[in-house]
């Protein structure tokens, strides 16, 4: 896969996530493939991964747009800088528009995205939905959970200051 190809499945990654269809945008994923939502949490296969975007995301959520920008791609992972937005159908949230400036990455495989990790300020999606403070720590408790158990941020806080070099 080169660059352009990595752009253009991007293209049409975006527009099988804005379409709702979850069996069409899972085919962009491999068998094993996982789905890391910052909202949903983890999603792995491609039954899951389209049960996440048809049933959980669209179920909460419509007139979404996604855009992937500026993409980088070395031959095994891509990463892009992403907008997104939708309005919100949860009944306490009802109407209300959001705007999510966030980076994807990717890792590939066959032509088929394996691992798909995103970072966004849910921080300012909650804001922009007018979540109650309580609530939004509830949720970023969450997220520092998830971040601390992942095996790659313990081997992190595990090296040693400076032994980038010897990695």
């Amino acid at each position: 896969m080169t660059g352009g190809d990595f752009a253009r499945l991007l293209g049409e990654f975006t527009l099988s996530a804005e379409s709702g269809d979850g069996a069409r945008f899972a085919r962009h994923f491999t068998e094993d493939a996982v789905y890391h939502d910052y909202i949903y949490g983890p999603h792995t296969g491609r039954a899951d991964i389209a049960h996440m975007m048809q049933d959980l995301f669209h179920r909460d959520a419509t007139d979404y747009r996604w855009e992937m920008f500026d993409p980088v791609f070395d031959g095994r992972q891509g990463y892009a800088w992403s907008l997104s937005s939708f309005t919100s159908t949860i009944p306490q949230f009802a109407g209300k528009r959001v705007v999510i400036d966030g980076m994807s990455r990717f890792i590939l495989r066959d032509g088929l995205i394996a691992e798909y990790r995103e970072s966004v300020n849910g921080g300012v999606a909650m804001a922009q939905l007018g979540v109650e403070p309580e609530r939004m720590a509830k949720v970023f408790r969450r997220w520092t959970g998830w971040l601390e158990q992942r095996p790659e941020t313990r081997d992190y806080q595990a090296w040693p200051k400076g032994s980038r070099a010897n990695r």
